[in-house]
């Protein structure tokens, strides 16, 4: 009879509760994720970054090789202008600068700085057989994600 009195006590609820509250009272108990669900949504979320990130990856070095491309393309066509223009090829990529044919020295992206491999030539424009600017090269080491080494655009 003793047990049946704690079990009675520690069960019953109070007479001024009805049983809305004795509902929200269980719903608070209940609220939140069991161990097992935090883990179900962990091992989802892992496996859905395991694919987009190399995927993401990929892209970004697509688009840098993109931008390289294209900044080398402009410096060779700035080179072509300055020669015409003036009558013989610039000295330096400062000289496509100051001659406003380029706003500023582009950055190569694959490593990130301002600074380009500078090709002199024989000025065939220069009278007097000058040297100038001929081509612009990357510095970057590596390949691009076809094969071709970056030095080599």
């Amino acid at each position: 009879m003793i047990g049946k009195r704690k079990w009675l006590a520690k069960n019953k609820r109070p007479k001024n509760e009805n049983r809305s509250q004795k509902a929200n009272r269980k719903t608070q108990i209940e609220a939140g994720f069991t161990l097992l669900e935090l883990m179900i949504a962990m091992f989802i979320l892992i496996i859905l970054l395991s694919v987009a990130l190399p995927t993401y990856q990929k892209s970004v070095q697509q688009a840098r090789e993109a931008v390289l491309q294209q900044n080398l393309d402009t410096m060779r066509r700035s080179i072509d202008q300055y020669g015409a223009d003036k009558g013989k090829l610039p000295q330096s990529l400062d000289d496509l600068v100051t001659g406003g044919y380029l706003r500023e020295k582009p950055i190569d992206p694959i490593i990130e700085k301002a600074e380009w491999k500078e090709i002199q030539g024989e000025d065939t424009n220069s009278p007097d057989g000058e040297q100038g600017l001929k081509d612009v090269k990357s510095t970057a080491e590596g390949e691009d994600s076809d094969g071709k080494k970056y030095e080599d655009y």
